[in-house]
């Protein structure tokens, strides 16, 4: 009996509590399949992956390259060199560097930045600057004309200016950027000259009287609103500007007489009256070499350098879109309203051929 019992123990169907031996090895089976598939399925998730990271980096580097390419076509970037005349391919260049409207920012900047352009290139022989300014800041000139300085210094390349409609006061001052040896062209009919500083300065105070308007600001000292227009000047206020004035005024005699042969301090002197001379007047006293265009001052360096054929060059700068829109939107806002009629009473000394405040038009041109 106990062996018929162990016997059909034997034979019996396995219970759900012990699975029998086949089941465990088909369980066994199964799993080492799902196993061998769960690894190939992770390989695969891997290899796609990095085949995903290496499609996807060069693309994301395109695209945020084209990307920052159209943010600096939009935002306008800085100075970029056009053809303006000669053989295109030439070996030899020169530069037009265009000085056109107040000299202040962005103007100056613009030029600071033309002026390092024609340094870092290498095939450039000469620049050319071409002048068409009433002036500006006194600060803004004396920047310019300093870095043509450098720029002769370190070059070793010759500067020629050329003026058209107007290089009055600062615009002047800068002419003198092509040093003793540089030669200055003025067109037929250029205004020059102008040489002297100015403050604007209107005084009000007459009016406010009238209509009941008094002025009382806060100040640490005497001298603190020396410019308020709704008081007279004291002795003191003038005394004190006298000096700012005679300080910016002995540095434009002293640039002029550095750099114009034949003319000396005392000389200059008896020129800076504030008058302004016509090109032939220039010419006659001095303060110019030539009457001739910007195509005579060109012919001349060329010839001076000894170049037969030379590819001219230019620079533009011109606003983006996004300038432009940031721009309205900035003429709309009431804090920027605020500070531009803030700004207006701040003092400024300039080299202009001017007898009061910027014309807006000369303003709108600069920018």
């Amino acid at each position: 009996m106990a062996e018929e019992r162990t016997e059909q123990e034997s034979h019996a169907p396995p219970s759900a509590d012990r699975p029998s031996d086949a089941t465990v090895s088909e369980v066994g089976g199964v799993r080492g399949v799902r196993g061998v598939r769960s690894s190939s399925c992770w390989r695969l998730f891997c290899r796609v992956v990095l085949i995903g990271v290496l499609v996807a980096l060069p693309v994301s580097v395109g695209v945020n390259w084209g990307q920052y390419r159209l943010w600096q076509a939009t935002r306008g970037g800085g100075p970029r060199e056009v053809h303006h005349s000669g053989q295109e391919g030439a070996e030899a260049k020169l530069a037009v560097v265009p000085i056109q409207g107040v000299i202040m920012p962005p103007l100056t900047g613009r030029v600071l930045a033309m002026i390092d352009m024609v340094e870092e290139d290498e095939s450039v022989r000469g620049l050319v600057l071409a002048i068409d300014s009433p002036g500006g800041l006194v600060a803004d000139s004396h920047q310019i004309y300093h870095r043509l300085e450098q720029y002769r210094a370190e070059t070793g390349n010759p500067v020629t200016v050329t003026m058209s409609r107007m290089a009055t006061s600062g615009g002047l001052y800068v002419a003198m950027g092509s040093g003793p040896t540089g030669r200055v062209y003025a067109e037929p009919t250029t205004w020059t000259g102008s040489i002297g500083v100015i403050i604007p300065r209107y005084d009000v105070s007459g009016l406010a009287d009238r209509f009941g308007v008094t002025s009382e600001p806060l100040k640490t000292g005497p001298l603190k609103d020396s410019l308020n227009p709704f008081r007279e000047l004291s002795e003191e206020d003038r005394r004190v500007w006298k000096g700012i004035l005679d300080d910016a005024f002995d540095r434009f005699i002293g640039v002029i007489a550095e750099n114009r042969p034949g003319l000396d301090a005392a000389r200059v002197r008896e020129l800076a009256t504030g008058q302004i001379y016509t090109a032939n007047q220039a010419l006659e006293h001095g303060l110019v070499d030539s009457i001739g265009y910007e195509e005579d001052a060109i012919d001349s360096l060329k010839t001076a350098l000894g170049l037969e054929t030379v590819q001219v060059v230019t620079y533009r700068v011109r606003p983006g879109w996004i300038d432009l829109l940031l721009d309205q939107f900035e003429s709309r806002d009431p804090d920027r309203q605020l500070a531009r009629w803030l700004e207006t009473g701040v003092p400024r000394s300039m080299y202009l051929s001017s007898w009061g405040t910027m014309p807006r038009a000369l303003l709108d041109s600069s920018r």
